[in-house]
């Protein structure tokens, strides 16, 4: 799968983890994400993200 838009995507990325190389490639961010049962960060506002639950938990928590 190819993505495009990648220097785009990287403006609205909130993505805190630094080492990470899927950042701006979403098609991958989020096949790696749901292979762990996981959202992205960009479902996440800043201050939840920062924690790095990404759980679907998570995200059903805060958006109830």
């Amino acid at each position: 799968m190819k993505c495009n838009n990648e220097s785009a995507n990287l403006k609205n990325c909130n993505c805190s983890c630094s080492g990470c190389n899927k950042k701006g490639i979403c098609c991958e961010c989020l096949s790696y994400h749901r292979s762990k049962k996981e959202l992205p960060a960009c479902y996440f506002p800043s201050n939840i993200e920062k924690t790095y639950d990404r759980s679907i938990k998570k995200f059903i928590e805060i958006n109830s």
